[in-house]
């Protein structure tokens, strides 16, 4: 088992107002290492188009564990990846329960092999398959998830 935290910071600045439309949305993540996001609604809630904004966080991190998995396998397998470049799209709807939701994640992987290493399109297949079938992060959501590799 593993357990993860992270700190997630906001605070009004003094004689800022507090209401719906107007409360300033910026905020910060901090993590273990140090790192700091500057974090934000997104800008159809009043949020700063500048910043990461909680929907694109949980689309990236879904890509994230794709990739890393999938290019966990593909070393165990010995498949030389030289480069993975995914550019995913994640819609935000009412889901089948009537609430607003992450509902589809779309991962478009181009991953570029090794002279020789490049497996075929069907192995290909099977290594994303398995990677999406081991990604913890993929494994706890609801929203469907496909993979279109370029």
């Amino acid at each position: 088992m593993s357990e993860y935290g992270a700190t997630v910071a906001w605070h009004l600045k003094p004689g800022a107002s507090f209401d719906y439309e107007h409360f300033n949305r910026g905020h910060e993540w901090t993590f273990a290492g140090g790192e700091v996001v500057q974090a934000s609604a997104s800008p159809e809630y009043f949020g700063s188009g500048n910043r990461v904004n909680p929907d694109e966080a949980v689309i990236a991190a879904t890509a994230s564990c794709h990739m890393l998995t999938f290019l966990s396998i593909a070393a165990k397998q010995g498949h030389k990846v030289l480069s993975y470049i995914d550019q995913p799209t994640g819609t935000v709807e009412k889901g089948s329960d009537g609430h607003l939701a992450i509902t589809r994640i779309v991962l478009r992987p181009r991953v570029v092999f090794d002279d020789g290493q490049e497996p075929e399109a069907a192995a290909l297949d099977k290594l994303h398959a398995s990677a999406h079938r081991n990604c913890f992060v993929a494994n706890s959501l609801k929203a469907d998830i496909s993979i279109e590799p370029i």
